[in-house]
């Protein structure tokens, strides 16, 4: 199975002035992880997770005033979308990170998480007996 088949197709973006409580709002309405985060100004895309939130919120930073540009992540790992979910899988491992923008050309078109991978590996493995719960 391929990325393109796991990946959510509805990108939630921000840009680097949201707050990060404006971002939070965001992704819990959408229940999603990661929104990607575009700079008009610099043709940047970097990814701002869940966890940054939480690690922004954990360190005592005021959620109405940190941005969403001082916890991007911009040294990204794009996914294509035609990479199989192994390929992405072993990206995730390697990078210790449970999101990836998928690009097809220069912008984003999808989002793959670690949670789309397994949603579409459960059933697979679970009915040839390599998985039990």
């Amino acid at each position: 199975m391929l990325v393109r088949d796991a990946m959510s197709t509805v990108v939630l973006t921000v840009g680097p002035a949201h707050t990060l409580r404006q971002a939070a709002r965001l992704m819990s309405a959408r229940r999603i992880g990661a929104a990607v985060v575009l700079d008009p100004d610099t043709s940047g895309i970097g990814i701002l997770t869940e966890r940054d939130i939480l690690n922004s919120v954990g360190a005592g930073q005021d959620p109405d005033r940190e941005t969403a540009h001082a916890h991007t992540t911009t040294d990204v790992v794009f996914a294509a979308p035609e990479w199989t979910l192994d390929e992405a899988a072993a990206a995730m491992s390697r990078g210790g990170f449970r999101h990836l923008i998928v690009l097809d050309g220069h912008g984003p078109v999808g989002v793959v998480s670690v949670r789309d991978i397994i949603r579409c590996w459960a059933p697979a493995r679970t009915r040839a007996g390599a998985l039990s719960f």
